[in-house]
């Protein structure tokens, strides 16, 4: 692992005090439980909130005319899992990752849901080990272009969808969790979604939130309907 981590620090632009942070924050789930490790999935729980807090922080003073409604969904598109594990990629962070075997051969180290949970346990490495001011840095360094080209708020495939649903009188969309499969380290939720008068859609995620939206792109995918 010493060179991937060198490498990954090189790309970061921060060298660890203590090296063992990054090693945790790129500690699969598989690899912590045939090893007795710790894996990254604390650290992914802080990342989360530092990453939250500092994007906050940016769009507030970017946007100082802006009302909550419109910064809040600026925020959900900068800190969504989609977000971070392409962020991810472009660190090449799934090069340094730490697995199993099998989970290597299964295509682990390039899924998003595992690239974007490691994404956020950086953050929280780098603000334990540096403070606000590293992890801010670092968050600046690859979002600042994100945020740059989010001309307007984005509209979310689940906003869309129930406003067009509440206009057409047919109530707010319906979602169920009808399933989940996967190691507890990688697991997948189906949800089915339901919308008065129209067939019934199910769809996947790694999360119960990024299934519902995967549901409501369907929807309005099949329906017609642009976001």
């Amino acid at each position: 692992m010493t060179d991937e981590l060198a490498a990954l620090e090189e790309r970061i632009g921060y060298q660890f005090e203590d090296p063992t942070l990054l090693r945790r924050a790129l500690t699969h789930g598989s690899q912590a439980l045939a090893q007795g490790e710790i894996g990254y999935e604390r650290l992914e729980f802080l990342g989360d909130r530092v990453l939250g807090l500092a994007i906050s922080d940016m769009l507030y003073h970017r946007y100082p005319a802006e009302p909550e409604g419109d910064l809040a969904v600026r925020l959900n598109g900068l800190v969504r899992a989609e977000t971070c594990a392409a962020v991810a990629r472009d660190l090449k962070i799934g090069d340094a990752l730490w697995m199993t075997k099998g989970e290597d051969k299964a295509g682990a180290r390039d899924r998003g849901s595992i690239l974007a949970d490691a994404c956020e346990a950086v953050i929280a490495a780098l603000y334990l080990d540096g403070g606000i001011s590293v992890a801010r840095t670092f968050i600046e360094a690859w979002w600042s272009p994100l945020l740059e080209a989010m001309k307007a708020p984005p509209r979310d495939a689940k906003t869309v969808l129930q406003e067009w649903a509440q206009a057409n009188k047919k109530g707010l969309p319906a979602y169920a969790a009808v399933g989940r499969s996967g190691p507890d380290h990688a697991p997948e939720f189906q949800i089915e979604l339901s919308v008065k008068g129209l067939a019934p859609v199910k769809a996947v995620g790694p999360s119960k939130r990024a299934a519902e939206q995967a549901a409501a792109e369907m929807l309005l995918a099949r329906e017609g309907i642009e976001i």
